[in-house]
């Protein structure tokens, strides 16, 4: 079992470091690719849109057909896509390498799921808690890694970085761990379902990344966002009639999950004001009066602790999850990552209390991100929670890239007219956004069920 915890959370920390790790190349890439910086963006907007739109058709597939299998799938396109992008030299090809690696986000549904059936009862929500905390680690290692790749290397070691983790876990995983008990269920391919939802899901997503440059009033912003809504709406209703759903609807209005995946949506918000505004005000020059001057390693480096903080989360979140419930533990974790996140917004004045305090913050997310999909997945038939869990993720993706450009409007609302760069007033109000976002994850919290659904097991597009 540990071996097999090990396997998978070697992708899960792959598929994390891709997430960020790019964030202190993006100027790299741009002079290596000689491209313009608001197109070599696209080299991150590209994998957060592919990640959402394919974590939930990669979860039910793993229902389908075996998840152990499916998880090598998407281990083994992650790794192709890495290697894509690290020998190109063209943005387009580079970006068809992010898509593919795109399916990475895969792997933490698939592996929760995998927990939820092959873990004993007692050990569930510890190896869930691991895969998760694992996330949150990978996330903020990946800015110092990318930091000291910019500054000592070549870019193109981010990509082969992951494509080496990869490639190490499918092989792991698909030599060394035998399918689970029960998997798979087998069924259709809901062709029709996955088509809609990876149109619903992007052009949303699409609209909410370049928001800050089309404005968020903007007809395309606000033309996209409404077709993508009547395209998700359009897909609730295709899947009612299905009896081999994509996503069964009945699920997701269970109580525990609409309630946790609502608190999800709002960790979602805030969870990346840490990673996102810190090394912003880091590396920010001295002469803005709060910056540190500090380079693409330095500015990581101050997320550190807080990051291997995390790692924390995982027996935490599983000691907190048995004694007092998902409910209490989320609740407590949101209102850690909110207390942190308002003694960001007030207390900024020195790297070490920018270190403090993230630490905090991100302690709190660590937590969070592990009660999760504890909660999900316990409240679910076992043979349906990489499928609860994949939708989850996506809950959480939406979350995410909402409260990032969030941020980015608030800090664009305040520059300074003499330096081009926002004021102290503006993160202040970047990290209290972020605190409204745990403290509202907290309340909504609040109202998940004390007692988790019982579930009875399933066939193939049915709920007990």
């Amino acid at each position: 079992m540990n071996r097999a915890l090990a396997a998978m959370g070697l992708g899960t920390l792959a598929y994390a470091l891709a997430q960020t790790t790019v964030l202190p190349a993006l100027p790299a890439l741009a002079s290596a690719l000689h491209s313009e910086q608001q197109s070599v963006t696209w080299v991150l907007t590209s994998y957060l849109i592919a990640a959402a739109v394919l974590t939930p058709v990669f979860s039910r597939l793993g229902d389908l057909f075996g998840r152990r299998r499916m998880l090598v799938v998407v281990l083994t396109v992650f790794a192709v896509g890495s290697v894509i992008s690290a020998v190109s030299d063209n943005l387009g090809v580079v970006l068809a390498g992010r898509v593919l690696q795109g399916a990475g986000g895969g792997v933490i549904p698939l592996a929760v799921g995998i927990a939820r059936s092959a873990f004993p009862a007692e050990r569930r929500a510890r190896a869930i808690g691991m895969i998760s905390a694992i996330f949150g680690v990978g996330t903020g290692l990946g800015l110092v890694l990318g930091g000291l790749v910019v500054d000592h290397t070549s870019y193109t070691w981010i990509f082969w970085i992951t494509a080496v983790l990869a490639a190490a876990s499918a092989a792991a995983v698909g030599l060394g761990m035998p399918e689970a008990a029960g998997q798979p269920l087998g069924g259709r391919v809901d062709l029709a379902g996955t088509a809609l939802l990876g149109i619903g899901v992007t052009l949303p997503l699409l609209a909410i990344s370049r928001a800050g440059t089309w404005g968020w009033l903007s007809g395309r912003t606000i033309g996209l966002i409404a077709v993508g809504l009547a395209v998700l709406i359009l897909f609730g209703l295709v899947e009612r009639r299905r009896a081999h759903p994509l996503v069964d609807l009945k699920l997701l209005v269970l109580p525990s999950v609409l309630t946790t995946n609502i608190a999800t949506f709002l960790v979602g918000c805030g969870m990346f004001g840490a990673f996102v505004l810190v090394p912003q005000f880091a590396q920010a020059p001295t002469s803005t009066g709060y910056g540190f001057g500090a380079d693409a390693t330095r500015a990581g480096l101050l997320l550190l602790p807080g990051s291997l903080a995390m790692m924390a989360g995982g027996p935490v979140s599983a000691a907190l999850w048995h004694r007092y419930g998902g409910r209490t533990a989320l609740a407590a974790s949101a209102g850690v990552t909110a207390l942190g996140s308002v003694l960001l917004a007030v207390g900024h004045g020195s790297q070490l209390a920018i270190l403090c305090w993230s630490l905090v913050a991100l302690l709190g997310v660590g937590v969070a991100l592990a009660v999760i999909p504890t909660t999900v997945v316990h409240a679910v038939p076992a043979a349906r929670a990489a499928e609860a869990a994949g939708v989850n993720a996506l809950v959480r993706s939406v979350g995410s890239s909402i409260g990032t450009q969030v941020m980015a409007g608030i800090l664009a609302g305040g520059v300074s007219a003499g330096s081009g760069l926002p004021g102290a007033s503006a993160y202040s109000a970047a990290f209290l956004f972020c605190a409204g976002g745990a403290l509202a994850a907290a309340v909504a919290a609040a109202f998940i069920p004390r007692v988790a659904v019982t579930a009875q097991p399933v066939t193939a597009g049915k709920t007990a």
